[in-house]
């Protein structure tokens, strides 16, 4: 099993991008992690459904993030999280085609691992396995008790991610079995990364919306 959690944005201040995604599609913070400083960062994240919305801001110079920033010229898609049921066998086929891991944590309640860009082309890539399944220690320890039902949207659907050779990418991402609710584009004068997100409606008047939010189209479907 395999499933798309949690998508990571960054901005040069969280804050006004969290502002528009309440406004406008009806979310709320639902945990504000301390960990993240161990990155540099600070962040917020907003429920959809069982799945996530995180924002990632820097506070501290030379960061990755300030240098995605500054190479995508602003705010923008980051990181795709997926919850897997089997780490250990997804990472054996990983390195049989060469992934390097660039970060990694083993916690009684999750274990995940983020893959080098390089080495699997379009965005970070997370691989997490939650005990037990379904459970998410990054949405922080409240978010099973909360009523989204003010929320436009109920889950998420998929990312879009622009890259140079599409159809390459799309094959990288099948081959390592990573190729859940993903779709590839030719990139734009950005360059390659997460560029829309593709959001369930809640309401049915209300699919076919598109609202570019912190540079990244979301679309409402």
């Amino acid at each position: 099993m395999i499933r798309l959690r949690q998508i990571a944005m960054i901005a040069p201040d969280l804050d006004p991008v969290v502002d528009e995604l309440r406004s406008t599609l009806g979310l709320e913070v639902c945990f504000v992690d301390p960990g993240v400083g161990e990155f540099g960062l600070r962040n917020a994240l907003m429920l959809v459904g069982d799945q996530f919305l995180e924002v990632l801001s820097p506070v501290q110079p030379e960061t990755t993030v300030a240098r995605l920033l500054d190479k995508r010229g602003g705010p923008t898609g980051y990181m795709a999280i997926y919850e897997v049921d089997d780490l250990d066998a997804r990472m054996t086929r990983l390195a049989e085609h060469d992934v390097r891991v660039i970060w990694s944590v083993d916690l009684p309640d999750i274990r995940g691992r983020h893959l080098h860009p390089r080495d699997v082309g379009g965005a970070i890539v997370s691989l997490d396995q939650p005990v037990p399944a379904g459970s998410w220690r990054w949405g922080g320890p409240s978010w099973p008790g909360i009523d989204t039902g003010g929320a436009a949207v109920d889950a998420i659907e998929g990312i879009i991610i622009g890259s140079e050779d599409p159809a390459a990418i799309a094959e990288r991402w099948r081959t390592l079995g990573i190729d859940e609710a993903v779709r590839f584009v030719p990139a734009g004068a950005r360059g390659a990364g997460i560029d829309g997100v593709a959001l369930r409606a809640a309401e049915r008047s209300r699919v076919g919306e598109h609202h570019l939010i912190g540079g990244v189209a979301f679309t409402l479907v």
